[in-house]
């Protein structure tokens, strides 16, 4: 993800700091600050820490189980509004699913069992309302309160997740356990409806009762459960396509003796972004639009393209779906692949040309349901 910072590699994952996750550490500061001073603001800062320590290991939960069902995960970043583990690509069966989404939460019963096992008996349950996650300022800064405004919080993020509503893991679970009866995308289509509902829910008890932040995350639920209704039908339309069916039957292409000027020209006077560089029928690289960018800015002289290509390019098969195209993108953490016919080069598909493929698709596929309705 753009704008993030490599703090950490666990099991073989980037943990990544978003360049805005120092103002989470300020809420806090400012919040302890304001009734115990310096003292107070540096007590808020650790909280706010030690909370996304929690929400990181919520991740990790996730990732670790993906790893063990042969998912590859590319990286968790924590945002201010919490963390995001990003998968290569979506779990095959709902059991693993199901499996994947629990794991998080159950991370944060743990956590939250184990600080009730150190602070025993003098823990105050009054603060289960939530209000200390947000004021956070009813005790003086304490190892005590620490440990107990701790629990509260690995007790609210277990309860939060567990919202039968995507993007949470609740919503996930909930599509899981549906997918076991039904068809995905059916599955899919009655958690985020249920969803959005209780969204709906939420954003008018937030708006009676003057809650903001309850109001943030109705919207955030709302519009998070109709995108993944969005990306499920998006998958169900690529399956239906091949790449055959996408890539650029048509492009242009370059020899290893031209050299950057040449792809200026093609850049100024075509739509095409990405080249690839050919002899006698075989690739031998691809050379981008910001390829061609860089040794601009990089070289006065006119460089031979061979010199700025990119020599590793991903190989798919024409007749490949594009469903598993789009997959091998995300887990490669690329945006282009090479098709080829065994070692006939024959084009390059891009990110782009299959969103391209599945707007087109989609439209096509709702004209043939509209047609039988039509004719009735």
């Amino acid at each position: 993800m753009n704008w993030s910072a490599t703090i950490a590699r666990v099991s073989g994952i980037d943990i990544k700091l978003h360049v805005t996750f120092p103002l989470v550490l300020l809420l806090g500061a400012l919040q302890w600050g304001s009734a115990h001073g310096p003292t107070g603001a540096a007590f808020g800062a650790l909280l706010m820490a030690l909370l996304f320590l929690c929400v990181t290991l919520h991740e990790l939960g996730h990732s670790l189980v993906a790893q063990a069902f042969r998912i590859p995960v590319r990286e968790i970043v924590l945002l201010p509004l919490g963390g995001v583990a990003l998968l290569g690509r979506m779990p095959e069966k709902p059991r693993q699913e199901l499996l994947i989404a629990a794991a998080g939460p159950a991370v944060n019963v743990v956590l939250a069992a184990a600080i009730y096992l150190v602070t025993g008996a003098t823990i105050g349950w009054e603060g289960l309302d939530g209000k200390g996650l947000v004021a956070g300022t009813r005790a003086e800064p304490s190892l005590g309160t620490l440990l107990v405004w701790l629990m509260e919080a690995n007790i609210s993020l277990v309860l939060f997740n567990l919202i039968p509503a995507f993007p949470l893991d609740g919503g996930r679970m909930l599509r899981a356990g549906l997918a076991m009866v039904t068809d995905y995308q059916r599955a899919t289509r009655i958690a985020a409806g249920t969803g959005q509902l209780l969204a709906v829910g939420l954003g008018v008890l937030g708006v009676v009762g003057g809650n903001f932040l309850l109001v943030l995350v109705a919207v955030f639920v709302f519009f998070g459960a109709g995108m993944e209704s969005f990306q499920t039908a998006s998958r169900t339309v690529l399956t239906t396509l091949r790449v055959g069916d996408a890539y650029n039957k048509h492009a242009l292409t370059l020899a290893p003796d031209d050299r950057v000027s040449r792809v200026v020209d093609y850049l100024l006077t075509s739509y095409q972004p990405d080249f690839g560089v050919v002899h006698a029928g075989r690739l031998l690289g691809v050379v981008t639009r910001e390829d061609v960018l860089k040794a601009l800015a990089a070289h006065e002289e006119d460089p031979y393209v061979t010199g700025i290509m990119r020599r590793e390019v991903d190989r798919v098969d024409p007749g490949a779906g594009l469903d598993e195209v789009h997959q091998l993108m995300s887990e490669k953490s690329t945006r282009l692949v090479a098709v080829h016919d065994r070692e006939r080069f024959l084009g390059l598909v891009s990110a782009e040309d299959i969103a391209e493929a599945l707007a087109v698709a989609a439209v096509l596929q709702r004209r043939r349901r509209l047609r039988p309705a039509l004719a009735g």
